[in-house]
């Protein structure tokens, strides 16, 4: 690898100031290797490069993305509930009665197109670990997924794969999957998107934070040893794009093992509610160098660690090895010394490992200024010597070059609108259960039904409904609700929209429920970040989610990016997933999507226009992408979003699905199978645009007999177009139009809807 000798000591450093480094190996360029030997005064030890490389690394630092990320900070709307914003390991908001919830959505794409099952896995315990840090007990996860064309060979690889990862750690984990979305593309099949969001509740006062005040504290490291697995995984592998060699790339995929991760969930809290930690941090991405140099940095600025107590798995690793290990279920908490006894006690009774490694020191002014100190040892030489805060905080950052992609115009120009549209009852009736049963749009079920969504007893909702939610506590009727949601295809068309589109369906969504949305989170999924088109869509979506929070009033409370999701120099369709959480007061008022009460009157919310850029049709049924995709109203967003909560609390809709995928045609068509009921409707324009368009800021619901007028009285009084166009009821969806009616029977339907997924992955 290099000739460093195999202990490296600062004093071997020092001494030795031309030996060769790997620094290009382990991702680093030249010039940021030359700005650490500026820092250190010295070219840094083989444990120091480690830190340095998988800190600095695009996983890690953002390096590519700081300078747009900022806006959300910047155009952050004045919010009360705001506890805990971005810089955290997630975002907490209050949600009343005392309570918070924390939240956050974070991607395994890379690993999981590796390793399926090990790399899925993983990216829920992560993201677990990360609520859990915040001092919460996590209580529901959610997924989004993106893979290749649905009836590609690698496609049934690494679904099956993801989706088991997923179910197996979660429902381990006795964690309800409450939601998420799946969805396929040409641009995903080497490249799938794995991002997993989880939820956790707490008290206020139980708020817990990344840092490591009080010299004389303790570090303690607590559950799994270290091993092996996954060294430079996170950060390696979500720093390069993938090429034939992927496979090989298997060491670098962490190895999950969630029972362990169910101890060391009962063991924080327990530890948390008795006090016993001033600081901690999990061990994700970068492992020991995170953990070490944020919680330092986070605190006094000093930190003195012994290395060699690391618990291993493997007794040959060395010490840079140990400082990348990604080795999961493990985490750091900073513990005064008077209560050591106990947090071991605790840890024990939990049967959790637990070691004490190190601890909190104090800083001279001089060390202070630049950036703390942290040292670590190894058999009491010294392998590190180096601020902590220019690992953690002072990486590079880069504004990278960006411009409109040549090919934009054209794209933009090949407008689906001039597409052959259905000629006749009977094309517009096969094309429509076309779009019904296409890959993305139809039945979810072989993926949920894996998971496990009712256990814990607080799911009140979830899929295949609008959103997840679920009740917060046992004494409480008060719930959240969550969604999430990308189109690429939106995206690549206008960055900008196509990203307000996504929050504005996650928004409609959790609306349609019946709550109020109030905060956001976001995992956006791009490609290479030199490749100034790719950054020119970064640039356009992170600036569209930060005017259309700013405009809504949902401020941006945490996620993550992923770059390099590309097969050579083949990047995906930008595909931003926003994660919108709201707030119910009642649960037991809350809306389904199922139309299922007899008699009850269907109305349109509002306006239609003749909208098919990148819409499922268009890709369904011509396999074409082009044109622009639909507009975006905020503020009519907002308003049908009062409409819905209102509705709900009221009482005066029976259920509520907003329009998306598919346009109206889908929805209806969903909204009976969920209720087992047929639904008779009359448009009174163009049948394929009544159908088709994917007009946002649009919904459908069922009001209850008797409660019409209200309805009707409440939508105008939010300003919202409402349309009365028919009634639940009978075994048939039956679309009537001006020149004819399209009638599809429930059992046709369900056939064309729930077939596709189940016939693609037999046998798998």
């Amino acid at each position: 690898m290099s000739e460093v000798p195999r202990l490296d000591t600062v004093a071997v450093a020092q001494s030795s100031p031309d030996t060769p480094q790997p620094y290009a190996e382990l991702g680093m360029a030249k010039d940021e290797y030359e700005r650490v030997r500026e820092i250190l005064g010295r070219r840094p030890t083989s444990a120091e490069l480690a830190i340095y490389s998988v800190m600095w690394s695009e996983h890690c630092s953002y390096k590519s993305s700081k300078v747009h990320l900022r806006q959300f900070g910047e155009k952050a709307p004045e919010n009360d509930a705001l506890l805990v914003g971005m810089g955290e390991n997630a975002g907490v908001v209050d949600v009343g009665d005392g309570r918070a919830v924390t939240f956050k959505i974070e991607s395994h794409n890379h690993p999981s197109y590796v390793e399926p099952h090990q790399g899925a896995a993983t990216g829920v315990g992560g993201i677990v670990r990360d609520i859990l840090t915040m001092g919460a007990r996590p209580v529901a996860v959610m997924d989004a997924l993106r893979f290749g064309p649905a009836d590609a060979e690698d496609t049934k690889r690494v679904l099956p794969g993801v989706v088991s990862g997923i179910s197996f750690y979660g429902n381990c984990l006795g964690l309800p999957n409450i939601g998420g979305e799946i969805g396929f593309g040409e641009g995903y099949l080497g490249n799938p998107l794995v991002n997993a969001l989880c939820i956790g509740v707490m008290r206020h006062e139980d708020i817990k934070l990344a840092q490591a005040p009080g010299p004389g504290n303790k570090v303690v490291l607590f559950g799994s040893a270290t091993g092996p697995d996954g060294i430079g995984g996170a950060s390696v592998l979500a720093s390069a794009s993938f090429d034939d060699e992927s496979h090989a790339k298997r060491p670098s995929v962490q190895v999950g093992d969630p029972f362990m991760e169910k101890l060391l969930i009962e063991c924080s809290l327990e530890l948390f509610e008795k006090d016993m930690v001033v600081g901690i941090q999990d061990l994700g991405a970068a492992g020991v160098s995170c953990a070490t140099t944020e919680l330092a940095a986070g605190g006094t600025g000093g930190m003195r660690i012994q290395l060699n107590k690391v618990p291993l798995r493997d007794p040959r690793l060395t010490p840079e090895e140990i400082l990348m290990s990604e080795s999961q279920e493990r985490m750091m908490a900073i513990v005064e010394p008077s209560k050591m006894a106990d947090f071991l006690a605790v840890c024990e009774k939990w049967q959790v490992l637990a070691t004490e490694i190190g601890e909190v020191t104090d800083v001279t002014p001089e060390e202070a200024e630049r950036g703390g100190r942290l040292v670590m040892t190894w058999h009491g030489e010294t392998v590190v010597d180096m601020p902590p805060r220019t690992a953690s905080d002072e990486g590079p950052v880069y504004e990278r070059p960006y411009s409109r992609p040549a090919a934009q115009d054209a794209l933009q120009a090949d407008d689906a609108a001039a597409l052959p549209r259905p000629q006749g009852d009977a094309e517009l009736r096969e094309q429509l259960l076309r779009v019904l049963g296409a890959p993305g749009v139809g039945d979810p079920s072989w993926v949920v039904q894996q998971y496990d969504s009712y256990v814990r007893g607080d799911t009140v909702v979830s899929a295949p409904h609008d959103s997840g939610m679920i009740r917060i506590a046992d004494d409480s009727h008060r719930g959240v609700a969550l969604s999430t949601d990308g189109n690429g295809r939106f995206t690549r068309l206008d960055p900008y929209t196509g990203t307000q589109l996504a929050y504005a369906e996650a928004y409609r969504n959790v609306a349609a429920t019946g709550a109020r949305p109030l905060a956001v989170t976001n995992c956006l999924n791009f490609g290479s970040p030199e490749d100034p088109g790719v950054m020119w869509q970064f640039a356009e979506a992170t600036r569209g989610l930060a005017d259309a929070c700013q405009k809504l009033g949902t401020p941006v409370t945490g996620g993550n990016v992923s770059f390099y999701n590309q097969t050579g120099d083949v990047a995906i369709n930008p595909t931003p997933v926003i994660g919108v959480l709201g707030v119910i007061d009642d649960v037991r008022t809350r809306l389904k999507s199922a139309f299922d009460t007899d008699g009850a009157r269907v109305f349109l919310l509002g306006e239609t226009r003749p909208e098919f850029g990148g819409s499922a049709w268009a890709d369904t049924v011509h396999g074409h992408l082009g044109g622009l995709p639909p507009e975006v109203d905020l503020t009519a967003e907002a308003a049908l979003g009062e409409v819905l909560a209102g509705a709900a609390e009221r009482g005066l809709a029976a259920a509520a699905h907003d329009l998306s995928d598919g346009g109206l045609g889908v929805a209806l068509a969903e909204s009976a199978l969920h209720g087992g009921r047929g639904i008779r409707v009359a448009v009174s324009g163009d049948a394929f645009t009544s159908l088709f368009s994917e007009s946002a800021a649009r919904a459908i619901v069922a009001v209850r007999p008797g409660e019409e007028n209200a309805f009707l009285a409440l939508a105008t009084d939010h300003g919202v177009p409402v349309e009365e166009i028919g009634t639940v009821g009978g075994d048939a969806l039956v679309v009537e139009h001006p020149s004819g009616a399209v009638e599809i029977p429930l059992e046709e339907l369900r056939e064309a809807y729930e077939s596709t997924l189940p016939a693609l992955m037999s046998g798998v």
